[in-house]
């Protein structure tokens, strides 16, 4: 007897494991439009809900853990297939350890897995972060096919003691650990170099490159979401690497000058919308 189910996996298709906050343009707000606008059909799983993202004096907050595995299983129902897996900020051990069961229940030899490990910044773990969930977060970095940690964060998973300057020898030298954990293609994000801001791309046995962009304006939330989404979704659509990086990289500095020069709040994150028609 034939199966007259409908498919569901005709377009391609990004399953972002992410908070989703209502205001303040980070997470999945963010990402969603984003993956639209390059084509690829963006599946959310919500961690938690937020009004406004934490950066305001007040929120609304709702947990989402206990929701999460009901809300899997009906993707499961319809057999949905994932050509990218994304990942970001994730709150407690339990969710690492759901992200861990969604990566082997549809992770595949084909699709590809990206994992941002939103875990700390300026040189400090978040402090919602435990050791524990460290150690757990390290599990999920073994799944990663690329991999996007800042400074901060390579410290944290190499178990590296973090310090402010720099040289690109030491920097290659965390890729390079980062990548032996799992993920082929690593790049490091957010290193300051006097006027420019660089990125250390790094593929597996292959030398690893610095993309430079200059710096404007200062930290402004969603960044590192805006940054994330365009490499996933060029990893699925089989843009190279570095392209990506570099593209991404330009892409949020048009979206930082365009903030500016529209006076926006800097909890407010970056207006992508203005500028989003100039991403390919």
């Amino acid at each position: 007897m034939s199966d007259t189910r409908p498919n569901h996996n005709h377009q391609k298709k990004i399953a972002v494991i992410n908070d989703f906050s209502g205001f303040g343009r980070c997470s999945i707000a963010v990402a969603l439009p984003i993956i639209s606008a390059m084509r690829i059909q963006c599946c959310p799983l919500p961690t938690s809900i937020f009004s406004n993202h934490t950066g305001f004096e007040s929120f609304f907050f709702e947990d989402y853990t206990s929701r999460m595995q009901p809300y899997i299983e009906e993707w499961k129902k319809l057999g949905l297939q994932f050509s990218g897996i994304s990942t970001g900020f994730l709150g407690s051990k339990e969710q690492i350890q759901i992200v861990l069961q969604f990566f082997k229940d549809f992770g595949t030899e084909d699709n590809v897995i990206v994992v941002d490990p939103v875990m700390g910044d300026y040189g400090k773990t978040y402090s919602t972060y435990t050791p524990e969930m460290c150690e757990e977060m390290k599990k999920l970095v073994s799944y990663a096919d690329i991999l996007t940690p800042n400074l901060t964060e390579a410290c944290i998973l190499t178990d590296t003691p973090y310090h402010e300057k720099w040289s690109m020898k030491e920097v290659g030298a965390l890729a390079e650990k980062l990548s032996g954990m799992g993920p082929e293609k690593v790049v490091i994000t957010g290193i300051i170099q006097g006027e420019f801001i660089a990125n250390y791309c790094y593929e597996k046995d292959q030398p690893g490159k610095i993309r430079r962009t200059h710096k404007v304006g200062t930290q402004r939330s969603g960044t590192g979401d805006i940054f994330a989404a365009i490499i996933a979704a060029d990893a699925v659509n089989g843009v190279p690497f570095q392209d990506s990086v570099r593209k991404a990289s330009l892409f949020i500095k048009k979206c930082i000058e365009k903030s500016i020069e529209m006076d926006l709040p800097l909890t407010d994150g970056v207006c992508f919308e203005e500028v989003l028609h100039k991403l390919q």
